[in-house]
């Protein structure tokens, strides 16, 4: 399998390249040269483990790596000590034809733990392996950061700088992070929105001498190798659901950055049988007016709302690059072209162009919620049957039964427990939210963070001045 850059720039390159990078070195995203059709294995691999099903998937984009070391860091990783279950990502109906599937039982109760705690794994034998170390550069809406940070904690050559918007987050969220009191931790609180956060690593990360000299990688879904292990959960999740290879199903993802609902196109790409992808936005809506209208306007940062969905408060969705580029038929100069205009005019329109036609054959469809639509939909839900949803689940679940179709199961995915929102559970249903016992009080540890500006020279100094 080679490696390129939507940007067209870069020399193709293998898995093990491009797992320590964030940007390609043109500035573009890394993609796989193609998706690997899987159509005729479906059948054997139903029954396999979590971890066997990850082996099988991930063994096709990083065919670099011997397969029993593959075998050993995934066995590893996909463990009921860690994600609480056999199954790692149960699902469960919750009305007849919709269905969640579980992705928050990780050791930080959001689906980001998944990807997340093997990219540590990867991260670190490719490390030792080249006796070299890594300092990672990310930005976090309020559940990327934590799961970075507790999956590489301690981790003697790793060193991670995590960029987060100041007040932009819940408070246990908060606490979920700044509390990690270990020394290879560096939490950035940012005077700004997650965009702002967002856009500083891009242009850090497009320095490519700093980048070198200081040996930066990223852990956003800007990563590849997150990505891919994300695709994993989309095939246990047909399984759940299905009884034979037959059946079409479809998902439906709450979205801000496009990296889940990513993995599931590319899961579709390599022949799982996913009808419709439905992208659920909250009160930013960027993804939901360009599936409607063709056009996609990023919004300037005071533009992005701030509101009770807060992982989603995304108003530049880094990822689209990935799935824009196929819908261009992977031409990096048409490609170039598009982000030339988001960079000069803040917006593209495709609506007219011959590229339309394949957004509309993409099986993408697209919903919007909001305080109100989520609250509802919480209490509703516990209402029903007694569960408690997050309000980023509940936004995909408010959509998903707008958008769900007849005899087509409809798979919701879940994103996080609703411990991490309690103010929003306790405005939709009166209580407070059960949380692990693990986390009671953690709102009360002590917390350590560097409040900056939204300034690009004082983030790169903090850098070079903690990194290894």
């Amino acid at each position: 399998m080679q490696y390129l850059s939507t940007r067209g720039k870069m020399a193709p390159a293998r898995f093990r390249d491009i797992l320590l990078e964030g940007l390609a070195p043109d500035g573009g995203l890394v993609v796989p040269s193609r998706y690997p059709r899987v159509d005729s294995l479906l059948a054997g691999w139903r029954g396999l483990s979590y971890a066997e099903l990850a082996l099988e998937v991930l063994s096709l984009y990083a065919d670099d790596y011997e397969r029993s070391e593959l075998a050993r860091l995934v066995g590893a990783t996909y463990v009921p000590a860690v994600f609480g279950s056999e199954e790692i990502t149960p699902s469960v109906q919750i009305e007849p034809g919709m269905h969640l599937l579980q992705l928050s039982h990780g050791p930080t109760l959001a689906f980001k733990d998944i990807a997340m705690q093997l990219l540590g794994s990867l991260f670190e034998a490719e490390l030792d392996r080249r006796q070299e170390v890594l300092n990672i550069l990310g930005a976090t809406s309020g559940d990327t950061g934590s799961a970075a940070e507790v999956a590489l904690r301690g981790r003697a050559r790793m060193r991670v700088f995590m960029l987060s918007p100041l007040g932009r987050m819940s408070a246990f969220q908060r606490a979920q992070m700044y509390s990690l009191l270990d020394e290879n931790i560096f939490n950035l609180a940012i005077e700004g929105s997650f965009d702002d956060c967002q856009d500083l690593v891009k242009a850090i990360g497009s320095d490519l001498a700093f980048k070198r000299r200081h040996r930066l990688g990223a852990v956003n879904s800007i990563n590849w190798a997150r990505i891919v292990a994300q695709v994993v959960y989309y095939f246990r999740g047909y399984f759940s659901v299905t009884k034979d290879e037959s059946e079409v199903v479809d998902f439906c993802v709450p979205s801000g950055n496009f990296g889940n609902v990513l993995a599931g196109w590319i899961a579709r790409q390599m022949g799982l049988p996913i009808g419709r992808l439905v992208v659920a936005t909250n009160e930013n809506d960027v993804l939901d007016e360009f599936f409607r209208s063709g056009r996609y306007r990023v919004r300037a940062g005071k533009e992005t709302r701030v509101t009770s969905s807060p992982s989603m408060d995304i108003s530049k969705a880094s990822n689209f690059e990935r799935f824009i580029f196929d819908m261009v038929d992977r031409d990096p100069q048409v490609l170039r072209e598009l982000w030339w205009q988001i960079d000069t005019e803040g917006c593209f329109d495709l609506k007219d162009t011959p590229f339309w036609n394949a957004v509309a054959a993409s099986g993408f469809v697209s919903g919007r919620s909001n305080h109100a639509d989520r609250l509802a939909t919480i209490r509703g839900q516990f209402e029903r049957d007694g569960r408690v949803l997050d309000p980023h689940t509940a936004d995909g679940v408010k959509v998903a039964r707008e958008l769900r179709r007849e005899k087509v199961p409809m798979i919701c995915l879940e994103t996080a427990l609703p411990a991490k929102f309690s103010e929003t559970i306790r405005e939709a249903i009166g209580r407070e939210p059960d949380r692990p016992a693990a986390f009671v009080g953690i709102e009360d540890l002590p917390q350590r963070f560097e409040q900056l500006p939204a300034d690009l020279a004082r983030v790169r100094e903090f850098v070079q001045t903690h990194a290894l």
